[in-house]
């Protein structure tokens, strides 16, 4: 029986964020006149996701998406390219409308517990160094993508064994962030 794949940053085996790491560019997939984003800093979590909204390579389960500091981003070859693939999104996502890459997403609500934060791809960057995947996020939804679901048992174990705990939201730290957004938004919590 052939493991199954998850991505290929993971599949290949996870590698160890280099100490010191202060981030790199991100390059779309054109071969000619590539969009380009300077991300300056290393991200802040970085997680494999199974959202059917997240960019995958071909073949690929699971997106692997890091967060950085909006701050830290810079699109800084050819920006005029890219498009937002869904503006009612929550998260905007920024596409080549060459290749159809995502190259960063962005959240515009300020009241947003993810506010400030860009969501990017670390493997669109030739720089080695950036923080691995921590957990694995929206595992079942790889449904909606046409995984199969007899197959879930072999997916949650293979993210195990790759040493990603396999959450169908995001992790528990995350989740908490979300929801005392909102119980301070409500008043239910004072700020």
């Amino acid at each position: 029986m052939m493991a199954v794949a998850i991505h290929p940053s993971v599949d290949n085996g996870i590698k160890p964020a280099a100490d010191g790491f202060a981030g790199g560019t991100l390059v779309c997939h054109c071969a000619q006149n590539p969009v380009k984003v300077s991300i300056g800093s290393q991200v802040l979590h970085n997680h494999a996701c199974g959202c059917t909204k997240c960019w995958k390579p071909d073949g690929a389960l699971f997106s692997v998406v890091g967060v950085v500091p909006r701050d830290k981003v810079d699109v800084t070859d050819n920006a005029g390219r890219l498009k937002i693939v869904d503006d009612k999104a929550t998260i905007q996502r920024h596409a080549c409308s060459g290749c159809g890459v995502h190259m960063y997403g962005r959240i515009e609500n300020d009241k947003h517990a993810f506010y400030g934060l860009d969501f990017i791809h670390t493997e669109l960057s030739p720089q080695t160094g950036w923080a691995p995947p921590g957990f694995a996020a929206f595992v079942s939804s790889i449904i909606e993508s046409g995984a199969d679901p007899a197959n879930m048992g072999a997916v949650r174990g293979r993210l195990k064994d790759v040493g990603l705990e396999p959450y169908d939201c995001l992790n528990p730290p995350l989740m908490d962030a979300l929801a005392t957004q909102a119980a301070k938004l409500s008043g239910v919590l004072k700020s």
